[in-house]
């Protein structure tokens, strides 16, 4: 037998009259928010090169793309080598580059 079939569980309408808004606040313009800035603590707040932001911007967009909020090194790399960023071939005493001889 089920106990609950006639009992309300929430008890009687907490309304008793139907009153309209005084204010409604979604009507008007939205105001646009400034976001908080989030703070990495282990870097503290400091001014970052453009170099360094674009890094940051481009890990953080591939972050957001590909669901990983921790990032392998070779996820890093791969965002890296997006960027453009490659090694300079070591260079031999003679100044040629050791892969051309």
């Amino acid at each position: 037998m089920e106990r609950r079939a006639d009992v309300e569980r929430r008890g009687v309408d907490r309304r008793q009259v139907e009153q309209p808004v005084t204010l409604e606040r979604r009507q008007g313009a939205r105001r646009r928010v400034q976001r908080r800035r989030q703070i990495d603590p282990t870097t503290c707040e400091r001014d970052y090169s453009a170099d360094e932001l674009e890094f940051m911007r481009a890990l953080d967009a591939y972050k957001r793309s590909s669901g990983r909020m921790f990032p392998t090194c070779s996820e890093i790399l791969e965002v890296i080598r997006g960027l453009g960023y490659v090694r300079p071939l070591p260079l031999d005493p003679e100044g040629d580059s050791e892969l051309e001889s």
